[in-house]
């Protein structure tokens, strides 16, 4: 079954965020948007990659009013150590979730049972806390986050213009379309 449209089910992580052991619950999501980044485990090759992509885009995804949690199978103690000794995790200014117990790999569809890590998984999630975007693949493809940046702002986009849809490659202020009986076949 798909996670598309469906309500982030109830939890309660830690997590490092800015020199401080905070905690994260599915209320904590609600209220704004939020894209979760689900990686297989701190000290890897390519997750200190992804997490420096999403510092590089993280004033984008404040100035869109969302917050970015990374999310590993680790301890949020394991995070702290990660983001001061990664030259790159170190630049991340969003809270590193610890799932350890993988409750949140489990729920998001994430989990690889055999090895206790996480897929490389993306959730754009609205601020009543529903799903509205799914991408899983394989470990060793790291994601580009100027892609989760251009779905996260046409999910916003069609949430506050009902009736309208972004056509393949929509970009922020492009033309988007009204699906209607007399655009079936002329596009």
């Amino acid at each position: 079954m798909s996670l598309i449209n469906t309500t982030v089910q109830p939890f309660k992580a830690q997590a490092f965020h800015n020199g401080k052991f905070i905690e994260v619950t599915d209320a904590t999501l609600k209220g704004k948007w939020s894209v979760l980044i689900f990686m297989p485990a701190a000290f890897t090759f390519n997750c200190p990659t992804e997490i420096e992509d999403a510092a590089e885009h993280y004033e984008e995804f404040q100035k869109a009013g969302t917050e970015v949690y990374i999310v590993t199978t680790d301890t949020h103690f394991s995070h702290k150590v990660w983001h001061e000794t990664s030259p790159a995790v170190g630049k991340a200014k969003f809270p590193l979730v610890g799932d350890p117990t993988h409750a949140l790999t489990n729920a998001f569809g994430v989990h690889i049972p055999e090895e206790g890590l996480a897929l490389r998984g993306t959730f754009i999630i609205n601020p009543d806390g529903v799903i509205k975007t799914v991408e899983i693949h394989s470990n060793e493809i790291a994601r580009d986050v100027k892609e989760t940046v251009r779905k996260l702002k046409a999910a916003q986009y069609t949430a506050s213009h009902p009736g309208e849809v972004c056509p393949a490659k929509w970009n922020d202020g492009a033309k988007t379309l009204k699906p209607s009986l007399e655009l079936v076949g002329k596009i």
